[in-house]
């Protein structure tokens, strides 16, 4: 499935995918009203990680501050939100942070359309690289990346605004991206 990037308020239809059980999609990037949906949505994506995080994984001034910075690409059907992940351009690179499908949806390659988006937002803004963190404790996301051709590339501390519960650190990865 290939999917050209949203400008700022457009949508992407990928098209009509049944035999993955996708459906028809559209992507675009969220505005100020989707603030309480990507609030909700990430939280509900990330409660996997409860058992180290003191607290829920993002709260709406954070998505608010990340919306000035970067933008959300926010993965709908038929305009039900199933999914988004959180895209800024930092000159030649792209930072890819807080990547969530709804708990129902998960494990139905969503995340891969998210990415691929993402990849082909960079890209459309001449951005030669990708860049991503993970947390540690989050033993099956190196692989995961990898799959997608991310490498690991050095670790870095947490920042200190968010609470967890026991040690951990988190692993940059970094994709050199083709620019079109």
């Amino acid at each position: 499935m290939s999917m050209t990037p949203p400008s700022r308020g457009a949508r992407t239809d990928p098209g009509n995918d049944s035999s993955r059980g996708r459906g028809s999609l559209a992507i675009r990037h969220a505005v100020q009203d989707d603030v309480p949906v990507l609030t909700e949505m990430i939280n509900e994506a990330f409660q996997v990680e409860r058992f180290f995080l003191g607290g829920d994984r993002i709260n709406p001034e954070e998505v608010w501050r990340r919306l000035e910075r970067g933008t959300f690409l926010l993965l709908e059907h038929v305009g039900i939100p199933l999914g988004c992940v959180y895209a800024e351009l930092r000159g030649a690179s792209g930072f890819i942070g807080l990547l969530a499908v709804t708990p129902e949806r998960q494990k139905s390659g969503l995340s891969r359309v998210l990415m691929d988006a993402a990849e082909e937002y960079f890209r459309a803004n001449r951005c030669t690289q990708a860049e991503l963190r993970v947390v540690n404790l989050r033993a099956e996301l190196p692989p995961y990346y990898r799959h997608l051709g991310y490498e690991e590339v050095g670790t870095e501390s947490l920042p200190a605004e968010i609470s967890v519960t026991q040690a951990c650190h988190l692993i940059v990865m970094r994709k050199f991206l083709i620019v079109r």
